[in-house]
């Protein structure tokens, strides 16, 4: 097959390039272009040259993810598509790094960095999605918006809380599932101890969801306060965090529900009708698996996202089961609160919470089992374009439960050539572990045995 591979590897302001071909040779050398209309008209100009020499080729091209930077390249690149044969792609520079150095390069250079791109496509091109039309660039622009504004509201409640440790400490009672409303207020219009003090409870009971006795409550702790640092500068700081938070809170409320009312899309709805997800939860969901065409089973996208179990073993030592979470931390995110709020709304969802703890397992643990069950339960719907049906989900589970075989006779099977050799040169562990095994064999063998009747006893 004529295939060639582009690497593009993408710097603030221009961008490397390199084709090479099946067999790793460099097609056409390194060169580099700048990120405007000039540079991205030489871009088109040179694989159309490249194209007009090699009749019938197929160019897979690929762009490292760079925080943005990329999207211009990509954007060109994905254009081309229109006159020429070529496949664009995002890849992750976790992967592309291995493979550098699984390569053993020593020099690492802007035209290194686009020839193991390039290689990385060759050797990882099964794995690898080429994209098509995006239908969600838009949406996805928003919800990067949105993602930030919430990343610096969290910024700032940190710094808040610092503060407000020393400012007025006592309050932080009321902080230890978040900043309610009516304390941001309190906040806000008492910044400090000494402030508060002073207050009048007419004052604090006007604030909404704030009772005479808790106001009461909050002034009498305040005379008593341990605080450090009651001055100007320090309120100045406290009031003007607390008016930031407000204004984020109101600005990411506003483009919640701006995605929201301008999101309405056959998949929402679907993902929307497990009790669970509301429209900031589906639209999440929806933008970072795209489409279930990207994975071949519930196995390769639980795993994609990091919510599968692994077990790690490796010599004498031996790690438990635990959730992978190697893969995007946004979808671990935003399950953990669905599965949060599944427990208490979701009687599918409670029931396997409640069954995973009657066995023994802690509340983090059962819940990471409910999330790796509802992203399984996600993936059915949205490949099968179906509402959730909390029966259609036990008859499967059923006929699962049916068709597992029966457990095979213990044994090793890494074993299966030379049995445990108490006289090998073993660590101390490993010779308690083989003694273990030996012992725990010989019962199984003997209670086999036991069971199997005698003739005498058949003849009976």
């Amino acid at each position: 097959m004529n295939n060639f591979y582009l690497g593009c590897d993408v710097s603030k302001g221009y961008a490397d390039f390199v084709i090479i071909n099946e067999d790793k040779q460099t097609s056409l050398d390194g060169f580099q272009l700048d990120d405007t209309f000039t540079g991205h008209q030489m871009l088109c100009g040179i694989l159309s040259e490249f194209a007009d020499k090699h009749k019938g080729l197929t160019i897979y091209a690929a762009v490292e993810s760079t925080g943005g930077y990329e999207n211009n390249w990509f954007n060109a690149l994905f254009n081309l598509q229109n006159r020429l044969n070529i496949f664009v792609a995002r890849v992750n520079p976790f992967g592309t790094n291995h493979n550098s150095r699984a390569s053993m390069n020593r020099i690492i250079t802007d035209k290194t960095a686009a020839e193991n791109i390039a290689q990385y496509l060759i050797n990882q091109k099964k794995k690898i999605i080429f994209m098509k039309n995006d239908k969600f660039s838009s949406l996805r622009k928003q919800w990067t918006f949105v993602k930030m504004l919430t990343k610096q509201r969290t910024q700032l409640y940190n710094q808040l809380g610092s503060i407000v440790y020393i400012a007025n400490p006592e309050v932080l009672v009321y902080c230890k599932d978040g900043y309610p409303n009516w304390l941001l207020r309190v906040i806000r219009d008492y910044p400090t101890a000494k402030q508060l003090s002073k207050a009048k409870i007419a004052k604090l009971t006007s604030i909404p969801y704030l009772k005479e006795q808790k106001a009461v409550s909050l002034i009498n702790n305040a005379k008593s306060s341990v605080a450090s640092s009651v001055d100007d500068v320090t309120a100045n700081l406290v009031t003007s965090l607390v008016k930031q938070i407000i204004s984020l809170d109101m600005l990411i409320n506003k483009q919640s529900k701006f995605i929201a009312d301008n999101c309405q899309l056959p998949e929402i709805e679907i993902l929307k009708s497990f009790p669970g997800i509301g429209d900031y939860s589906a639209v999440g969901l929806l933008l970072e698996i795209v489409s279930t065409e990207n994975f071949e089973s519930t196995k390769k996208l639980v795993s994609f996202f990091g919510i599968h179990p692994t077990y790690k073993q490796s010599g004498d030592g031996i790690w438990g089961m635990h959730m992978s979470k190697q893969g995007r931390k946004q979808v671990r995110c935003i399950l953990y609160m669905v599965a949060k709020t599944a427990i208490v709304h979701n009687p599918l969802i409670k029931e396997i919470y409640a069954r995973h703890l009657a066995k023994g397992m802690n509340k983090t643990a059962a819940l990471g089992v409910c999330m790796h069950k509802i992203l399984r339960i996600i993936f059915g719907m949205l490949k099968n374009n179906e509402k959730f049906n909390p029966e259609k989900d036990r008859a499967n589970s059923e006929k699962i439960l049916k068709d597992i075989k029966p457990a095979k006779q213990p044994g090793n099977k890494l074993r299966r050539y030379q049995k445990l050799d108490l006289a090998a040169p073993i660590s101390n562990r490993q010779t308690k572990k083989r003694k273990e095994q030996e012992k725990s064999q010989n019962e199984i063998t003997s209670f086999n045995a036991g069971s199997i009747p005698h003739s005498s006893d058949s003849k009976n």
